[in-house]
């Protein structure tokens, strides 16, 4: 039986399209191997340059979590790294489209993500499983290991320079300091009196670790994207 012209084009497509999805997820998971090298460098140095400078209750560690989710505390911040497993292709309002890399060629526009949340380290030290925690910034690689960063504080690669830069080590040191300077001094703020003035007593009496009770830097407040 021969094949029909659509049954060509759906063997073409998944052939290009998981070749390329592939290709780029391979780049985005060694993109990730290097950043848990990187953390774990920076974590070593800053723990070599406050040694006897700290209480020794403030800790400076680095853990690996699996092939795909990485974390580094800094004092009361702990910041988790996640590589999603999935390609994506960004929406039809994204910025990134009015860029001439992408334009040129549409494949460049798919992109590995890697994610950064900023959560409180108490959060998970006292098992707070309703605590917020936050998208500080994320890292976009395409299958050329062209790079941009969407962030807080990001301003190595924006989207509008997309394809003029490959994601390097000393890119993701630099990446890797901002998030952990901005984690660092985006500071606990407190609820606002309205939102905690009534409690349960389940609240209280089922729950001695505190766990009902939500935490976040900005519970309550507005987390904005404003410098994103």
């Amino acid at each position: 039986m021969d094949k029909s012209p659509l049954r060509e084009k759906i063997l073409a497509t998944i052939i290009n399209k998981s070749t390329l999805k592939q290709h780029i997820f391979d780049n985005t998971f060694a993109t990730f191997n290097e950043l848990k090298d990187v953390l774990f460098e920076i974590a070593s140095e800053l723990d070599d340059e406050l040694d006897g400078k700290l209480d020794k209750r403030v800790r400076i560690e680095y853990r690996d979590r699996g092939k795909f989710e990485a974390q580094l505390q800094v004092a009361s911040d702990l910041l988790i790294f996640r590589m999603h497993t999935d390609i994506f292709e960004f929406d039809s309002n994204h910025i990134v489209w009015q860029n001439g890399y992408v334009q040129q060629e549409r494949d460049n526009a798919y992109c590995g993500v890697i994610d950064i949340y900023n959560f409180l380290s108490d959060s998970f030290k006292f098992n707070r499983n309703a605590d917020e925690g936050y998208l500080i910034g994320r890292i976009f690689i395409n299958r050329e290991k062209c790079y941009f960063v969407e962030g807080k504080r990001q301003a190595l690669v924006r989207a509008s320079n997309f394809g003029q830069e490959k994601i390097t080590r000393e890119a993701l040191v630099l990446i890797m300091e901002a998030a952990i300077h901005y984690a660092i001094n985006f500071d606990l703020l407190v609820p606002s009196y309205e939102d905690n003035n009534r409690v349960t007593v389940d609240q209280f009496n089922s729950k001695m670790d505190n766990s009902k009770f939500t935490t976040g830097k900005r519970l309550g407040y507005e987390f904005n994207i404003d410098d994103i």
